[in-house]
């Protein structure tokens, strides 16, 4: 017989409570919408993407990071190791975010790359967190999925950051849609098997 225990690290639904899968939905959600408006907040103003795309990534970053950190906290029903991960990873994302506001005024070029370097970092933890969390629900395809598109753009972020840093606005915006419209997917696909039951 097959183990259906969820692992330490693994946000299944049918180990949470109706109100644990409401609040999961809800950062979802908060985080799906937030990262649709930077992605199209970066198409329609492209003249001033730099600054612009900046403040908005590093507000995102922070964000999440404090939504993590929340989740890490406040999530009892959560298993403690998925709940330290969570702090760890929102500390992280939410460092990345204050650094990248609080060099919003510092030369272009030293930006642009400050900016490449700590979205691909932070697009790899934001990655890494929901491939880990992505449980066996019917959600996961959609978890796994936002989770290897924000991992995979990290790693080409990181890779490549000087000829990144020329296209980041683009990329940066089509990846913030995309994650943005899967986080929301996830919002409302997250526990959904199991509402008849709660």
């Amino acid at each position: 017989m097959q183990d259906t225990r969820p692992l330490a690290f693994e946000l299944d639904a049918r180990a949470l409570t109706a109100r644990a899968i409401t609040a999961v939905r809800v950062m979802f959600a908060v985080l799906g919408v937030l990262a649709l408006a930077v992605g199209i907040a970066l198409i329609v103003w492209p003249g001033r993407t730099l600054a612009v795309g900046a403040a908005l990534a590093g507000i995102y970053f922070a964000v999440a990071g404090v939504a993590r950190i929340a989740m890490g906290v406040f999530g009892s029903a959560v298993s403690g190791g998925l709940r330290a991960l969570a702090i760890v990873m929102g500390v992280l994302m939410l460092l990345a975010g204050v650094v990248t506001l609080r060099n919003l005024e510092a030369s272009t070029a030293v930006l642009l790359l400050v900016v490449a370097l700590t979205v691909g970092i932070g697009w790899i933890i934001d990655g890494i967190m929901v491939i880990v969390e992505s449980g066996k629900a019917r959600s996961r395809v959609w978890a796994i999925l936002y989770g290897t598109v924000g991992l995979l753009a990290g790693i080409a972020v990181i890779a490549f950051p000087a000829l990144t840093a020329t296209v980041l606005v683009w990329i940066a915006a089509g990846v913030f849609v995309v994650l943005g419209a899967v986080g929301l997917v996830r919002a409302f696909s997250f526990g959904r098997e199991l509402e008849a039951t709660l």
